[in-house]
């Protein structure tokens, strides 16, 4: 499990296993995001065994399953929510990290500069450069 955090509250991961939810409430997250659709990966990684192992720990548990390439405005809304409904720090994950990071930008888009949106996922290897326009419409 690679934990990056693109704030202090919120970080994102590569794929995990239920194996890696204690280190990841260790690590002091209190909010899990699934943002991994079941049909991307084998079953003993769906949504739904993820939210047993996952409340079976007391973690709150959002599944806002993004496909690849077609993230939806319900995706960022859901993203958001969970974002500020969480009690404390926020994981994220998908197959790279990459749609998690692409979602909070998006969340956050008009409320933190651009530059920040796109210049704190780009240091895990993120390139958000391609959503500057779309960043900057909502600034």
């Amino acid at each position: 499990m690679d934990i990056r955090a693109l704030t202090p509250d919120y970080a994102v991961s590569p794929q995990i296993d239920p194996e890696d939810l204690p280190a990841i409430k260790a690590a002091g997250y209190v909010t899990v995001i699934d943002n991994r659709p079941d049909g991307e990966i084998p079953p003993d990684l769906h949504t739904d065994v993820m939210r047993q192992a996952a409340e079976a720990l007391g973690l709150t548990f959002v599944a806002n399953p993004i496909i690849g390439g077609a993230m939806t405005q319900d995706n960022v809304v859901v993203q958001r929510a969970a974002i500020d409904g969480s009690a404390g720090p926020v994981f994220a994950y998908c197959a790279s990290g990459n749609r998690s990071s692409v979602v909070w930008a998006l969340a956050h888009a008009g409320e933190r500069p651009v530059e920040e949106l796109i210049g704190i996922p780009a240091r895990f290897g993120y390139n958000l450069e391609p959503l500057r326009p779309m960043l900057s419409a909502k600034g």
